[in-house]
C-alpha cells in the first residue's frame, strides 16, 4: 500500500475512529486501526465490539492495500508531523509501515490485518432518516439523566420511541427523568422502541456536528443500530431490557408554577452548592415565597450559604430540597432565557419545563430532609 493524504483530514479521521478503540482491549488487535486504501479514498476502522466506527477520507492512492497500525501511536505520530501532507507506504521486507511528512519519518510495525474483525454494514429491518441538529438536541436534553451504575444497564441508555407521528427520547436513573419529543414524518408499519447506550450518544455530539442540518441515516436490528453521516459510519449494540413507562412518571398537573430567569438562578445555585458539594447527598434547599426564592445549603463540617433571587410565583409557596447536581445538570440543557419550575408537595415529583418548548420536560424527585 502507498498513499498520500492531507494531514489535517487524517488526524480528524483518526480522532473519530479512536473513540471505538479500547484503552484496555480484550485482544491486542483491537488496539489497532484498520486502514484500507481503495480507488481514491482510504477507510479507517476501529472497534471494541460494543461500538464500531468507519471514517473515509480522500487520498491519492498509488498502490491499494490494507494495514493495521496501533491506534494510539498512529495518532501521536500523525498529529505531530510537520507538513500538510502525509505519505504512508508498506515496507514488505520488515513488515513495517513508513509514515513520512516533509523531513520527518516514522516506521510503525504493521499488526496482523487478517486478525482484525472487519466491520460490515448493518442490514437493518427498520430504516429512517433524522436531521443531525434534531438528534444532537435530543441527546443534549436527555443523556445527562442516565444512570452511570452498570448494575442496571437499562438505565444507562436513552430510550428512542418512534411512531408514525412522533419521536421521543427519554432517559432516567429512577430519581429523575428527561424527555423530549418531536413531530416527524416517518413512514413505516413498525413502531420502534430501542435503548441506545448513553456513552455512545455522548460521543455523537463531537462527530455529528454540522452548521447545515444534514441527514443521519439510521438502521436498526433487534440488538444493533447504525448511523451513517457524511463520511462517518457507526454501529452500536443496543441495550436489552424494558424501559419504564415514562408517561406514568410525569404528573398531570401542578399546584405551583414558578417562572425563573435561568442565568440568575444558575449562578446563585452554583455559588450556594459550593458548600453542599462536600456533603453525602449534595442537598440544596429552596424556599419559594412572596415572589422570591431563597436558595440555601448547610454543611455542619464547613458552614452555610444562602442567596435570594426574584421569581414569579403562581400558586402557594413551598419549601423543597433537591440533590443540587440534578438541578444543575438540567439547567445546562436549557437554551431559553427563562424556565418553569412546577411543584405539588415538598416530597412529590417536581418538574422543569421551557415556556417556549412544550416538547421538553424534566421531572425530579425531591430529597427528604430532617425538617420534613
Amino acid at each position: 500500500m502507498k498513499i498520500t493524504c492531507e494531514k489535517k483530514e487524517l488526524v480528524q479521521a483518526i480522532q473519530i475512529v479512536l473513540k471505538a478503540v479500547p484503552s484496555r482491549p480484550q485482544m491486542p488487535i483491537l488496539s489497532g486501526i484498520y486502514i484500507k486504501a481503495h480507488q481514491n479514498y482510504i477507510e479507517l476502522q476501529g472497534t471494541d465490539y460494543e461500538i464500531s466506527i468507519i471514517c473515509k477520507i480522500k487520498a491519492i492512492i498509488e498502490t491499494e492495500g490494507t494495514i493495521v497500525l496501533p491506534g494510539k501511536y498512529l495518532y501521536e505520530v500523525v498529529r505531530t508531523l510537520p507538513g500538510e501532507y502525509v505519505e504512508i507506504k508498506n515496507n514488505d521486507s520488515d513488515n513495517s509501515v513508513n509514515i513520512r511528512s516533509n523531513s520527518a519519518q516514522f516506521n510503525l510495525l504493521n499488526m496482523q490485518e487478517n486478525e482484525f474483525p472487519i466491520i460490515e454494514p448493518l442490514k437493518g429491518q427498520i430504516n429512517f432518516n433524522l436531521k443531525n441538529d434534531i438528534f444532537l438536541n435530543f441527546i443534549k436534553k436527555t443523556s445527562f439523566a442516565c444512570a452511570t451504575d452498570e448494575s442496571r444497564p437499562v438505565f444507562t441508555g436513552c430510550l428512542m420511541d418512534i411512531t408514525d407521528e412522533n419521536i421521543v427520547m427519554a432517559a432516567t436513573n429512577m430519581h429523575r427523568l428527561a424527555l423530549i419529543k418531536e413531530n416527524i414524518n416517518y413512514i413505516s408499519d413498525n413502531n420502534i422502541k430501542i435503548i441506545i447506550p448513553a456513552k455512545i450518544l455522548n460521543e455523537f455530539t463531537h462527530i455529528f456536528n454540522s452548521e447545515i442540518p444534514t441527514d443521519i441515516q439510521i438502521s436498526c436490528t433487534h440488538n444493533k443500530i447504525s448511523f451513517s453521516y457524511e463520511n462517518i459510519y457507526v454501529i452500536s449494540r443496543l441495550i436489552e431490557g424494558q424501559f419504564p413507562d415514562y408517561n406514568r412518571v410525569i404528573p398531570k398537573e401542578f399546584k405551583t408554577h414558578v417562572n425563573i430567569n435561568k442565568n440568575e438562578f444558575q449562578s446563585a445555585l452554583d455559588r450556594v452548592s459550593l458548600i453542599s458539594r462536600s456533603g453525602d447527598y449534595n442537598i440544596i434547599h429552596f424556599e419559594f415565597v412572596d415572589n422570591i426564592v431563597r436558595i440555601s445549603s448547610d454543611n455542619p463540617n464547613i458552614g452555610k450559604a444562602e442567596e435570594t433571587i426574584n421569581v414569579d410565583i403562581e400558586g402557594p409557596g413551598i419549601n423543597i430540597s433537591f440533590n443540587a447536581k440534578y438541578i444543575i445538570d438540567v439547567l445546562k440543557a436549557i437554551d431559553a432565557e427563562n424556565f418553569i419550575f412546577s411543584f405539588n408537595q415538598p416530597l412529590t415529583t417536581a418538574s422543569i419545563t421551557q415556556r417556549d418548548n412544550k416538547n421538553f420536560v424534566y421531572v425530579v424527585t425531591p430529597v427528604r430532609t430532617k425538617t420534613m
